[in-house]
């Protein structure tokens, strides 16, 4: 006869199959964080989640991660990369980089830091003008 199931046993196998179901889920690009939208700190302009303003360049003074959607690392000791024991980061001091497909930033997440280059959903994004991929931008049309 198999073990009665406690209630804590239960509660981790739904916890499970939930996270199993948010990985496997794709999501639209404007749910995720690397697409929200932000206010420019300088200009005021409405635009989606970039490092630099689209307008003005200025830099941001609340960075969100393009990865987990965070504005402020919590986390005490865990997967940060840059250790910040017994205090809270918020600003650049969250940041570890910046994505090379959607010009977000990135948080010093040890998670946010491996994944998200790998699953940018930008990254086989194509122009709509131009009709050029990610990589291909930057160089001469004329250019053979």
């Amino acid at each position: 006869m198999p073990k009665k199931k406690t209630g804590a046993r239960k509660k981790a196998e739904k916890m499970k199959e939930r996270q199993r179901e948010i990985r496997s889920a794709s999501r639209p690009l404007a749910d995720r964080p690397c697409n929200s939208i932000m206010e420019c700190d300088q200009c005021k302009r409405v635009q989606k989640n970039r490092a630099f303003c689209y307008f003005c360049s200025a830099l941001q003074r609340l960075p969100i991660c393009g990865e987990c959607g965070k504005q402020k690392c919590m986390m005490k000791t865990g997967d940060c990369v840059v250790k910040h024991p017994g205090q809270f980061t918020t600003g650049l001091g969250m940041v570890g980089a910046i994505c090379d497909f959607c010009e977000c930033w990135v948080c010093h997440g040890r998670k946010c830091l491996t994944t998200h280059a790998c699953t940018c959903v930008l990254r086989d994004a194509v122009c709509q003008e131009c009709k050029r991929g990610v990589w291909d931008q930057g160089k001469s049309l004329s250019a053979s």
